[in-house]
């Protein structure tokens, strides 16, 4: 069986550049959308977390005017609470390393939890290393490939240099209001990094696929960015 692992933060806020903490945490379409249809596809889905801890999901996420309507904010809100005992018991993130040949590809949902924990969470760059040196499919969506920065190799480069991506934009950043208090912008740190960065329109889907990696830009990408990752699982593994 396919098997993926989708890496959560575990983190409930963003800290802001004063100091102050942002409550966030992950933003629910983005999980809800590739779990669901993971599942919904045979593939057996992983949930882990820094640390094992219980993930928290965004709040915002899940009000009608940011899930797309009152049916999908309720849509989401029933289908995490029918796995909140899965939810609560997540494996810890830490434990992949050295076990990629466990699973076929690794997943990484938005929401600003990443900014706070995964950006900088060691294991995971370890664990993205030995990914992709084996050919595994790495997607990340939205301020997911803030986890990409993680990745170092051991001469102190980073893995993605040069790579096509996408993800969260500067423009979007400040739509939403959070900019202008941000310690830090996904879009920047990623060209910062070498990231060949591709924005797409704000809220817009959009994909970027470049060898084994895949990055989506926003929530609306959630959708567009899961069936690409089973489409390369096809092309790379057999699902």
């Amino acid at each position: 069986m396919t098997r993926i692992l989708l890496a959560l933060s575990g983190s409930d806020h963003w800290t802001l550049q004063d100091g102050s903490r942002h409550p966030t945490g992950y933003w629910a379409e983005e999980f809800v959308v590739p779990h669901s249809v993971f599942r919904d596809e045979g593939v057996e889905v992983v949930v882990a977390t820094p640390g094992g801890v219980a993930p928290t999901v965004d709040r915002m996420s899940l009000h009608p005017e940011r899930a797309g309507g009152e049916r999908r904010a309720t849509a989401f809100r029933d289908y995490l609470d029918a796995i909140a005992d899965d939810l609560a018991h997540p494996m810890a993130l830490e434990h992949a390393v050295g076990h990629v040949a466990d699973y076929d590809a690794i997943y990484i949902p938005g929401g600003h939890g990443p900014m706070e924990d995964l950006a900088d969470f060691q294991p995971l760059g370890e664990i993205l290393l030995q990914f992709f040196g084996a050919n595994r499919v790495v997607a990340a969506v939205c301020h997911g490939p803030a986890g990409l920065l993680s990745a170092n190799r051991p001469d102190g480069g980073w893995l993605f240099d040069g790579l096509h991506m996408t993800g969260f934009t500067d423009e979007e950043e400040r739509l939403g209001g959070l900019a202008d208090r941000a310690p830090w912008l996904l879009e920047d740190r990623l060209r910062e990094r070498g990231a060949d960065f591709e924005a797409g329109p704000p809220w817009a889907p959009h994909v970027v696929v470049d060898g084994n990696l895949l990055t989506g830009q926003n929530p609306a990408s959630s959708q567009a960015a899961t069936e690409r990752t089973l489409d390369e699982l096809r092309v790379h593994h057999a699902l």
